[in-house]
């Protein structure tokens, strides 16, 4: 079970299960957000991201790939109007490793967002997940 509490004014703090806390906060009329903190719909770009990373980086260590840096970049596009939930996410892979094969990269990123990432899974029903992706041989 999760927590989430209000602060002021639009800061929350969340407790999750596992005892880990995070700070939402959202600009308003009187103040800044707070610093280290985030607005809900980054938290949901953020979780698709650490999902899909987890997803690649398990099944490439399944594959032995010799991958010494791996990064996502991820964004999102809003609808105008309420509720404004992303019509369009793109997320960026770059990898950095040793004899790194593009079929075995496509491969684990294309498992992860066709079969395991459950986060994908529900944002491809209300929104365009697209992504793509750079290979850096060192």
């Amino acid at each position: 079970m999760a927590e989430v509490k209000w602060i002021k004014g639009m800061k929350f703090t969340a407790v999750s299960s596992s005892n880990s806390n995070l700070i939402f906060d959202s600009p308003s009329d009187n103040a800044a957000p707070e610093e280290n903190s985030f607005k809900p719909m980054e938290t949901l770009l953020l979780s698709l991201a650490g999902c899909t990373g987890m997803d690649v980086v398990s099944i490439l260590q399944k594959m032995r790939l010799d991958v010494k840096e791996f990064k996502i970049t991820v964004d999102g596009k809003r609808r105008d109007e309420h509720p404004k939930i992303f019509k369009e996410i793109t997320l960026h892979y770059f990898f950095k490793g040793v004899n790194l094969e593009k079929e075995k990269i496509e491969r684990a990123i294309n498992l992860s967002q066709d079969k395991y990432c459950s986060i994908s899974a529900i944002l491809k029903k209300s929104a365009e997940v697209k992504y793509t992706y750079e290979i850096e041989n060192i």
